[in-house]
């Protein structure tokens, strides 16, 4: 599980449905636009999409502390995508993402508002979010076996003096 993911899972609302959409809106902001892009293009019976808002683009500042705990200072300014956009079934969905890739956070935004309607959210989950979890996890395990790798073992030899 990633950090994220993780960070989402600890301020999870109380809200069941609420915290699943969150979970699922923090896996379709990391993935691909190429994955995104590829699941709608193979999305049976596309709903019409009219947009509300954007995709724009624009900073938002990131704030960090020492040690996770100290006092708060501007660390620099992120680059970040939003989008809202409107299905003709009437629902509404919103995404974020970091970077400045348009038609990602525009398919991102579909896919939520597809992920709200109780019809297609099995769909969503199964043949989109699942899969871009399975990948982000993979990479994840990937990345800690190579950060393993390079792990030092540092122990203390006993002198024999007592």
């Amino acid at each position: 599980m990633n950090e994220a993911t993780q960070q989402l899972q600890n301020n999870a609302p109380d809200d069941p449905e609420q915290a699943a959409r969150q979970r699922a809106m923090a896996v379709l902001a990391q993935a691909s636009g190429q994955e995104l892009a590829e699941a709608w293009d193979t999305w049976p019976d596309r709903p019409a999409v009219s947009p509300v808002r954007g995709p724009e683009t624009g900073l938002v500042m990131v704030r960090g502390r020492i040690g996770g705990g100290g006092a708060p200072f501007n660390f620099g300014e992120a680059t970040v995508t939003r989008a809202t956009v409107k299905l003709s079934t009437g629902l509404v969905g919103h995404a974020y993402a970091l970077g400045a890739d348009k038609e990602k956070v525009r398919h991102a935004a579909i896919f939520d508002a597809l992920w709200q309607d109780g019809a297609t959210r099995s769909a969503v989950e199964e043949h989109l979010v699942a899969p871009v979890r399975q990948r982000l996890e993979a990479d994840d395990a990937r990345r800690r076996d190579e950060t393993a790798a390079t792990k030092v073992d540092f122990f203390t030899m006993v002198r024999g003096e007592d």
